[in-house]
């Protein structure tokens, strides 16, 4: 398979932390770009969940085409290698139709597949991840611990509560023996079929992005999201399969109320909690990261915003 860095140019792609605006501002630029927009978020794949995980509606995506958004069951997760293939492949298509595919998500690990690569070494072990998931259940506070004595600098970013990472992060050590930091660390030695990207990162102040964040939060929950978490559980107790997507943010804390867990204040108190903490993980992830272009939203309106950055990416492209 050649180098895509020999057979396509630069890749426009924003990323950032939730709910800064990455949606929005994605629309403008396909317009100016005669573009169409491509999904980066490790949730936003799944069928059935465009409620809680914020999935681009019909209105927001102003007739221009969105790709790789609510295609993927519930019960079936997908690695990173595999969504970069589909981007990749999705990316070639449209180029191929003489438009301009733009990337947009806050899937920080998506974002590093895509333009790093993803190591050889990780592999999947099914059982041994079912052994560490079964770990976590026991106890949490004793896998990260695990984690942090293994891989410090991957603990940083690693939130207790993120259970998916924390059981992936050991499961690599354990099918290769590396630190995952490690890994990541000889992908920038090898010669990787990577993405060219140019990246655009959006920043927002943090008081705006709390504000925004608790806004939206209650926008969901309006906007029927408790109904779609009963759906999926339905849908989950008739199929018989587990449905791994529905440990995400908001849809615990869903399911938490609807046992009489928490109250209906408690609920959206936590998933807000929640969120504002996931967006610091994504913002320190992201500074790790290549970036091209930094934004602050706080000062720019949007149309700004995506005039300055049109012009700058098709100086480049």
């Amino acid at each position: 398979m050649p180098n895509l860095n020999a057979v396509m140019k630069k890749i426009l792609t924003i990323i950032g932390p939730t709910s800064c605006g990455k949606t929005a501002l994605s629309v403008d630029l396909a317009k100016n770009l005669n573009g169409e927009v491509v999904g980066l978020d490790s949730r936003q794949i799944y069928k059935g969940m465009p409620i809680g995980t914020a999935q681009p509606s019909i209105e927001e995506m102003d007739g221009v085409p969105h790709h790789l958004f609510g295609f993927q069951n519930p019960s079936e997760p997908i690695s990173a290698g595999r969504y970069a293939d589909r981007v990749k492949k999705t990316c070639k298509e449209i180029l191929s139709r003489e438009k301009t595919p733009i990337l947009c998500g806050g899937a920080g690990l998506y974002f590093r597949a895509l333009t790093k690569g993803i190591f050889e070494g990780s592999v999947s072990n099914i059982p041994m991840r079912d052994r560490l998931e079964q770990a976590y259940e026991d106890d949490p506070v004793i896998l990260y611990e695990r984690l942090k004595a293994i891989d410090p600098e991957y603990a940083e970013i690693v939130h207790l509560n993120n259970k998916k990472r924390l059981v992936r992060a050991l499961e690599i050590f354990e099918a290769t023996g590396v630190a995952p930091s490690e890994h990541f660390h000889r992908q920038k030695n090898q010669d990787l079929d990577a993405l060219p990207v140019f990246s655009v990162f959006l920043k927002l102040g943090r008081s705006i992005l709390i504000e925004r964040i608790e806004k939206r939060t209650k926008e969901m929950l309006a906007n029927a999201w408790i109904e779609e978490v009963k759906n999926l559980l339905s849908q989950q107790a008739e199929s018989g399969l587990k449905f791994p997507a529905l440990n995400s943010i908001g849809y615990r804390q869903i399911q938490a109320h609807l046992l009489g867990e928490m109250t209906y204040k408690e609920m959206e108190e936590d998933i807000v909690i929640r969120t504002r903490q996931f967006a610091r993980r994504q913002v320190q992830w992201f500074r790790k990261e290549h970036i091209d272009l930094i934004v602050e939203l706080d000062y720019l309106d949007r149309t700004k915003i995506s005039k300055i950055i049109t012009e700058l990416y098709q100086s480049v492209s």
